[in-house]
């Protein structure tokens, strides 16, 4: 189907595709893709279109387990503690398939991006600590936790090695989802 672009705004320059899946170990999905013919805009997605219990995912990383396969829905909040790093849902949260290979270099990304933005002393030293521990990581030479929270369970990792927990319902009420909530005086 053609639609407006949303960058450009031409009307019907942008294609439209939207195709429901059967993702292993997750479930059905729609996958949406918008891309725009005139000036080239590109936008994916990936939604869930099931929800579980929520779920919390423990992954102990090491060079062996690097191509483990990571499903990240739009709602889950990802960490590894043990380097101070973590992403949070927002409004503009995307679902992905990737491995946590690729789970770390997002977070090498957003650290890059992040050296742009401050340039003061204390962050940029901190950024390069960060970047140093993820590239250790990549390279086998340390370990670490990878830690994914998501509170309607549309996450998953695909490991014999993942510990699944339940999420603690004190713990649920603190966790973003990426949605906004219009609450009814």
């Amino acid at each position: 189907m053609s639609i407006k672009c949303p960058a450009c705004n031409t009307e019907n320059t942008a294609k439209s595709i939207m195709k429901e899946i059967e993702i292993p170990h997750f479930g059905k999905v729609l996958e949406t893709t918008i891309i725009c013919e005139s000036c080239g805009f590109k936008h994916s997605d990936i939604i869930a279109l099931e929800q579980n219990d929520p779920a919390k995912y423990i992954l102990k990383i090491n060079k062996d387990n690097l191509s483990t396969r990571i499903v990240r829905s739009q709602s889950a909040t990802v960490s590894i503690p043990e380097i101070g790093v973590k992403v949070e849902p927002g409004p503009k949260s995307e679902g992905y398939v990737t491995n946590v290979e690729g789970v770390i270099t997002r977070f090498e990304d957003a650290v890059k991006q992040a050296l742009h933005l401050f340039n003061d002393n204390t962050s940029q030293k901190n950024a390069q600590l960060v970047l140093n521990d993820l590239k250790s990581i990549v390279n086998g030479e340390k370990t670490a936790t990878l830690i994914i929270e998501d509170p309607f369970g549309q996450s998953n990792v695909v490991s014999d090695d993942v510990e699944i927990l339940d999420i603690p319902e004190e713990e649920l009420k603190l966790l973003k989802t990426g949605f906004s909530i219009i609450e009814d005086n």
